[in-house]
C-alpha cells in the first residue's frame, strides 16, 4: 500500500501514516477500521527496539558497517541498496549493539568449552578421521584512541583461523607447481589478552574438529605465548614454526652479518634456508659459529637462540614428506582480509570496543557464518521469525 508519511503531533512527533490515494484509504479502513494509523512505531513493531529499527533493518546496517571501508561509506551504500536515510554515527551504534551481542556469544560459548576442557568434560572419539586439522595465529597492531602507559596507540589485534585437510583443494599449475586452496574456514579474532583469546581459539577449534582429526597441527611465527597455548589446550597438537618467518630471520641476520652486501648475504641466506627446508639445523649452527660474537650480540635477530628455542617445531623436510603446510599463509591473508581491508585505511583510529565489534561481524562474514551466526541469533533475540537474507554476500 502506498502510503505518505507527515510529522503528527502524537507523542512528540511521532510518525502518522496516512493513505495516498482513495483506494489504500479503503484498503487501510477494511484492513484496520481506520484511515490513519498513530503512531507509526507501534503499528510496525519497532516502538520498544534499538533505534526504532526492525531487526532485518539492523543485520543489514551492520552488514554494510562491516563490509564498507567506512562508516560514512557504509551510510552511503545503505542509502542507495534501501533507500533508508541511515547516518553513519547511527551505523557505528548499530554495528555496535549486533556485533557486540555476537561477541558477547562467542566469548560465552569459549567460557563454556574452556570450562568443559578444564574439568575434563570434553570426550574425543577414539577413532579418529584420516586427515590435519590446522590452527594459525598471528597478531597484527591497530591503531587507536587511547594510549598506553608507553605513549603507544597501537594495540595487537590477534586473529585465529581454523580449518581442516577435508576442505583444501590442491592442483598444480602449468608449470607443475603445487597449489592450494582453502575452501572452509573459521576465523575469531580478539583486541586484548591472551588468555582470554586462546579461549576463543579452543571454541573455535572444538566447533570445527579438534580432537576428531588423527593430527592436529598449530602454525605460529614462535611467540612463546602459542607455544604455551598449545602445552594448555593442545597438548597433541604438533607446533611448527612458520617456514618464512624462520626465514626472514636468516635474512635479517644476513644482511647484518655481511653489512648488507646482497652479492655476499643472499647467497649466504638462501644457501641456509635450503638447510632449513631439508631439516639440516645442524649445518646451519655450524655456519653461525663462524661469526664473532660481536656480530651476534649486535644483530637484530638472536638466530642462534631462535633456532634452539624452536628447534622441535623446524623438521621441515618430514612435514614436506606427510604433506602437512610449513606456511602460514592463511593467517596472513586473513589480517588483510579482516582486520587490514576494515580497520587500517588511512588515518583511521579506533575505540577499542567499536574496533572489536566490527572484526567480530567481519570474521563472521569472511568465515561464511554471517546467517547462522549473526542473522539467526539477532533474529531470535527479538524473537523474529528466522528467514534468510537473500541478497547477494548476506548469506
Amino acid at each position: 500500500m502506498s502510503i505518505l508519511t507527515i510529522n503528527g503531533s502524537v507523542n512528540n512527533s511521532r510518525y502518522v501514516m496516512r493513505p495516498k490515494t482513495i483506494a489504500d484509504k479503503e484498503k487501510l479502513v477494511e484492513r484496520e477500521g481506520s484511515t490513519v494509523v498513530v503512531p507509526m512505531d507501534c503499528y510496525l513493531g519497532v516502538r520498544d527496539l534499538p533505534f526504532k529499527m526492525t531487526p532485518a533493518v539492523m543485520i543489514e546496517v551492520a552488514y554494510w558497517a562491516q563490509n564498507q571501508a567506512s562508516f560514512d561509506a557504509a551510510e552511503e551504500v545503505i542509502l542507495k541498496t534501501t533507500g533508508l536515510k541511515v547516518s553513519d554515527d547511527n551505523v557505528r551504534m548499530v554495528a555496535n549493539k549486533i556485533g557486540g551481542y555476537i561477541h558477547a556469544i562467542d566469548q560465552k560459548r569459549a567460557e563454556e568449552c574452556h570450562t568443559q576442557f578444564a574439568s575434563g568434560n570434553i570426550v574425543f572419539p577414539r577413532k579418529k578421521k584420516k586427515g590435519v586439522l590446522y590452527i594459525e595465529v598471528d597478531g597484527a597492531s591497530i591503531n587507536t584512541r587511547k594510549k598506553d602507559t608507553s605513549g603507544s596507540s597501537w594495540r595487537e589485534n590477534k586473529l585465529g583461523i581454523v580449518f581442516s585437510s577435508d576442505n583444501i583443494r590442491s592442483w598444480r599449475d602449468k608449470k607443475g607447481e603445487p597449489q592450494h586452496e582453502i575452501l572452509k574456514r573459521e576465523y575469531t579474532s580478539f583486541i586484548g589478552g591472551v588468555s582470554e583469546f586462546q579461549k576463543l581459539v579452543f571454541a573455535c577449534a572444538l566447533k570445527n574438529g579438534y580432537g576428531e582429526y588423527e593430527k592436529t597441527l598449530i602454525l605460529g611465527d614462535g611467540a612463546s605465548w602459542i607455544r604455551s597455548m598449545r602445552d594448555e589446550l593442545f597438548p597433541d597438537a604438533l607446533l611448527v614454526l612458520d617456514f618464512y618467518h624462520m626465514c626472514e630471520n636468516v635474512y635479517t641476520f644476513a644482511k647484518h652479518a655481511f653489512s648488507y652486501d646482497e652479492s655476499k648475504y643472499a647467497p649466504w641466506a638462501e644457501t641456509m634456508t635450503d638447510h632449513f627446508r631439508k631439516s639440516e639445523s645442524g649445518a646451519v649452527l655450524a655456519a653461525l659459529d663462524m661469526f664473532s660474537e660481536s656480530v651476534h650480540k649486535t644483530a637484530k635477530i638472536n638466530l642462534r637462540g631462535y633456532i634452539d628455542k624452536n628447534k622441535d617445531s623446524i623438521d621441515y623436510a618430514t612435514y614436506a614428506e606427510k604433506g602437512y603446510f610449513i606456511g602460514s599463509g592463511a593467517i596472513e591473508s586473513g589480517n588483510k582480509v579482516v582486520m587490514q581491508k576494515r580497520c587500517k585505511q588511512a588515518g583511521m583510529r579506533w575505540n577499542v570496543p567499536t574496533a572489536q565489534t566490527i572484526l567480530t561481524l567481519r570474521a563472521k562474514k569472511e568465515s561464511g557464518l554471517w546467517q547462522r551466526e549473526v542473522v539467526e541469533p539477532v533474529l531470535a533475540k527479538y524473537n523474529e521469525p528466522i528467514i534468510s537474507m537473500n541478497r547477494a554476500g548476506l548469506a
